[in-house]
């Protein structure tokens, strides 16, 4: 738990900045669109801080809810305040640098670049291909097994 900066001038637009009610409103819907469950999930805005409460399933459920709300064009921090059910090893998480790829991030991270699809898989469904990265993105790196 605590914060997770991101680079709030990148990322997807979804128009915040309206109304704290909006952009709450804005940011669970984003997150459901993803097919992320928020049941259990309190999302609250404060300027640029988005706070993600309650509880959630799983560690890499709630590692993707904290990725997809920081993610957004507008957000600088996530304050992760979720519980979880199932307790399992933390992700290590990477903010894309221009150049990166999924193939060198996987071999900085896993000594072996042939691995980048288990980093797809850890931040799908917020990648839709394994080369639509960018700067500033932070990717979640799971733990290797």
């Amino acid at each position: 738990m605590g914060f997770l900066d991101f680079a709030s001038a990148v990322g997807k637009k979804l128009g915040l900045g309206k109304s704290k009610e909006d952009d709450e409103a804005a940011l669970r819907k984003e997150v459901e669109g993803l097919g992320l469950s928020v049941d259990g999930v309190i999302i609250s805005v404060e300027g640029d801080t988005v706070t993600a409460g309650g509880k959630t399933s799983s560690q890499a459920e709630k590692e993707k809810i904290l990725i997809a709300l920081g993610n957004i064009q507008g957000v600088a921090k996530v304050d992760d305040q979720l519980a979880v059910e199932e307790p399992a090893p933390e992700a290590s998480y990477h903010t894309v640098a221009s150049g990166d790829t999924l193939w060198a991030i996987s071999k900085k991270y896993y000594g072996a670049g042939n691995k980048y699809m288990v980093i797809f898989e850890a931040n799908t469904p917020m990648l839709g291909h394994p080369d639509k990265i960018y700067p500033g993105q932070m990717l979640r790196i799971p733990p290797q097994d």
